[in-house]
């Protein structure tokens, strides 16, 4: 393979992937800024589409952050129970509510730090809120984008943070919030964990993995 700079190289990729998956976006739901934090501590090892599924069942029977706040961990952990981890997840959405409704004055904070002071929500929660709800780039790192990053040559790394350092250093800022969804719909479609369909996928061109 033809030696590239990693700017290059991210540029190349960059671009396969616009022309991939011009439609990629988040599939969590995105109704209001404090629902979406809710979704966004359920969706840690749990799928986008059940997460979904059991927040419509939450919120039809507790519509308010005050509600939430008020129902206790034992209630909320019942209801949540199928996104797996009920008991520490209800911990963190029963401490986000109350932090939301009485520390926060019922706004969700556009600052990464200080969403991160509440249980449960991490880096990637907190970009993924930051980038979704306001439009502040930032770059959700999970599984998928990890994965790919690492195999399209961006990475040598494993620990989210460091992918995300080395990504955001080469990507253009603009870019980062659509390629966090881009990354994972490829990692999901094409770049699989086990067998990945390198024939077929689309990005193979410019991927390091292939071209080595």
């Amino acid at each position: 393979m033809p030696r590239v700079s990693k700017k290059q190289l991210a540029s190349d990729i960059l671009k396969a992937l616009y022309e991939a998956f011009p439609d990629s976006s988040c599939t969590l739901d995105n109704d209001t800024p404090e629902r979406m934090v809710i979704r966004g501590i359920l969706s840690a090892q749990c799928t986008d589409v059940r997460v979904n599924l059991t927040c419509k069942e939450l919120f039809a029977i507790y519509p308010d952050m005050q509600d939430i706040a008020e129902a206790g961990e034992e209630k909320i952990g019942e209801i949540i129970r199928p996104c797996g981890l009920h008991k520490m997840k209800s911990k963190s959405v029963v401490a986000f509510a109350d932090k939301y409704c009485n520390k926060w004055g019922r706004k969700v904070p556009c600052d990464i730090d200080e969403l991160m002071t509440c249980p449960g929500i991490g880096k990637k929660i907190a970009n993924l809120i930051v980038g979704e709800v306001y439009g502040k780039p930032a770059l959700v790192v999970d599984t998928h984008c990890k994965r790919v990053m690492k195999r399209f040559g961006i990475t040598t790394h494993d620990e989210p943070l460091k992918v995300e350092e080395d990504c955001c250093k080469v990507f253009p800022e603009e870019s980062w919030i659509k390629l966090g969804h881009m990354a994972v719909d490829l990692g999901r479609t094409y770049c699989t964990a086990r067998a990945p369909k390198c024939d077929t996928c689309p990005i193979s061109s410019v991927c390091r993995r292939n071209l080595k």
